[in-house]
């Protein structure tokens, strides 16, 4: 088997998908912000705001880069920007890679978010019309370096038990 990589923007679904893929596959399940925030001793938001977003990425694509190099299978979540930053995304094209892009509509994400905000620094102080616009942009922004992945599963509407079908359907 190879590494199976979960993609797409917050909210999508990614680490839930990919904990569930890796049960059913007995793979290990890996979620590089977690692997980010054992590593560094302080959690993704602490990062950020004590060291900076310039900082968070340059370690973000050093563990990133280990476990790709890494003789391991596992199936890994990674943060929603991790594709767009120190040429991430190249790694997607790897051949002992299966990267899915968790594709999500605005609205789906919108809906999603608007219920967990609040744990979510980033967009915690958003009204409704802000986040809209922020989750619209950023998945603009952020369009080229999803569609990367080398399989695209939409997330709409579906159950996270029919995601992870599509998944392990793929992957048969």
């Amino acid at each position: 088997m190879k590494k199976i990589i979960l993609l797409g923007y917050m909210g999508s679904g990614k680490t839930t998908i990919a904990s569930i893929v890796a049960d059913v596959l007995k793979k290990k399940h890996l979620d590089l912000d977690k692997l980010i925030e054992k590593k560094e001793g302080k959690t993704i938001n602490s990062i950020f705001v004590t060291k900076g977003e310039i900082y968070f990425r340059k370690i973000e694509h050093e563990v990133f880069k280990d476990l790709m190099e890494s003789k391991d299978d596992f199936v890994l979540s990674v943060g929603g920007g991790t594709p767009c930053y120190a040429n991430n995304h190249l790694f997607l094209k790897e051949k002992e890679v299966i990267s899915i892009y968790l594709k999500t509509s605005v609205e789906e994400l919108f809906k999603r978010l608007l219920q967990s905000k609040s744990e979510r620094p980033l967009i915690a102080k958003m009204n409704e019309d802000e986040l809209k616009e922020y989750i619209a942009k950023h998945l603009f922004d952020r369009s080229y370096y999803y569609h990367q992945a080398q399989h695209f599963i939409s997330t709409d509407n579906k159950l996270e038990k029919e995601v992870v079908q599509e998944i392990i359907k793929l992957l048969t």
